[in-house]
């Protein structure tokens, strides 16, 4: 028996349709095709039976194409009506007759209702669902409106009611309208008040603001003043404390410092005199005799001496006296170490010239009641320096055959005396 099958319209799965649509006759005139046969031909020649010419009316009116999968070769043709046929071919005019008939009634089915038939048995079962709950919705509306039309007639039978209070109402409304104008007006009356009032705060805000700038302006001035005021308070107390400091202070003892450096004496760090076990170069013992210079002309100027025979020039490691009886006469007070055979070399003269100062300065500082006492005496022209103690020894200034322990006994000596002069002239002068 041949199967007439048609396709969903929703799943596009084939459709078999039931054994009462199908017919159960099979023409023996079409089992006589033969396979290999083309169709509206027989084996005699002979014309084309009915059953053929429907079947060449059946393939120019819809086009075909075989479906993977189907048994028996079926073959499947899309027509304009949206559906397919699908199955073997049996007798033309039974299938003729079942495609008309399940065509019309699948066109009035989709003409009727808003859903495409066929449909598979899947696909029936989800539209039945969908209409239940459609039906389901529309039974709940249907109740809603019920519900509605009751509660319209009760709320007819409080219209009468309503409506005389909505009267009532309306008279009230009219009082509050007259009522509401008269609060316009006063509205109006306040809001130019208002603006009034906006505009003088909005000038008093200004002046606050500008108040406020001076304000400002004062008080980082006031902080300025009292931070210079603590400043110069500050400066001043320490000004007063590096006063006092200084007043106890020494400005001969602060500036020239006489020591020793083992057997050799100093003059602001440096020595002054040479040994053979502690040699000097001679370029400090020259800075050493610019000090001493400088410390002897400082002293003299502060008790009011004037030299008599010389004038003191210190200039460092270069220092020099200049004789007042002949300008052209220079005594160095520096050498190069360079030995003399010249008694009268002018680096001795230079120093017993310094001598001679000294003891210009000694006799000047030793008159009156505070005078000073000097521990070593002084022997200008023999250019000595004696020691009065236990030893009583004499030592010589020059080094012209001399030795250099005697020359720098004789440095020695000279700077004690002159430390000694410092502390006097300190404790004399300085405090007044």
């Amino acid at each position: 028996m041949s199967s007439l099958c048609f396709i969903c319209q929703r799943c596009s799965q084939p459709l078999k349709l039931n054994q009462s649509m199908e017919t159960s006759q099979e023409p023996e005139a079409l089992m006589l095709i033969p396979a290999q046969g083309e169709p509206g031909k027989t084996q005699e020649g002979d014309p084309p039976s009915r059953e053929e010419a429907d079947f060449e009316n059946l393939q120019e009116g819809a086009s075909y194409r075989t479906l993977p999968g189907l048994p028996g070769g079926r073959t499947s043709w899309d027509n304009p009506d949206s559906f397919t046929l699908l199955g073997n071919l049996g007798s033309l005019r039974t299938l003729s007759n079942i495609q008309k008939a399940a065509s019309d009634m699948f066109d009035i089915l989709s003409g009727e209702t808003d859903v495409d038939h066929p449909m598979c048995e899947d696909c029936t079962d989800n539209l039945l669902e969908q209409l239940d709950v459609q039906l389901t919705i529309t039974e709940s509306e249907i109740q809603s409106y019920k519900r509605c039309l009751e509660t319209r007639e009760l709320i007819s039978e409080e219209r009468e009611s309503l409506q005389e209070k909505l009267k009532g109402l309306e008279l009230e409304e009219t009082r509050l309208v007259q009522e509401l104008e008269e609060v316009e007006k006063n509205r109006e009356r306040a809001a130019a008040d208002l603006e009034a009032a906006q505009a003088e705060t909005e000038m008093l805000d200004q002046q606050e603001k500008q108040y406020q700038k001076d304000y400002s302006k004062l008080k980082w001035q006031q902080l300025e003043l009292h931070d210079e005021l603590s400043s110069v308070e500050k400066r001043l107390w320490y000004a007063q404390i590096q006063w006092h400091q200084l007043e106890k202070t020494s400005i001969f003892n602060a500036t020239f410092e006489i020591w020793h450096d083992g057997p050799l004496t100093t003059i602001n760090n440096f020595r002054l005199g040479c040994l053979p076990t502690v040699p000097v170069c001679w370029n400090e013992i020259n800075i050493a005799w610019g000090q001493t210079a400088l410390l002897l002309l400082a002293l003299s100027n502060t008790i009011g001496l004037e030299f008599q025979r010389y004038r003191l020039i210190p200039c460092g490691n270069h220092s020099y006296l200049k004789s007042l009886t002949d300008d052209c006469i220079e005594l160095p007070l520096f050498s190069n170490g360079k030995r003399n055979v010249f008694l009268h070399n002018k680096f001795d003269q230079a120093m017993m010239a310094f001598l001679d100062c000294m003891q210009q300065f000694k006799e000047l500082a030793e008159k009156g009641g505070s005078g000073l006492c000097l521990p070593y005496k002084i022997h200008v022209k023999k250019g000595l320096m004696e020691d009065p103690g236990s030893s009583g020894g004499f030592y010589s200034i020059r080094t012209h055959l001399n030795t250099e322990e005697e020359w720098t006994k004789a440095l020695k000596l000279m700077l004690i005396n002159f430390e000694c002069s410092l502390t006097w002239v300190s404790l004399r002068y300085c405090q007044k």
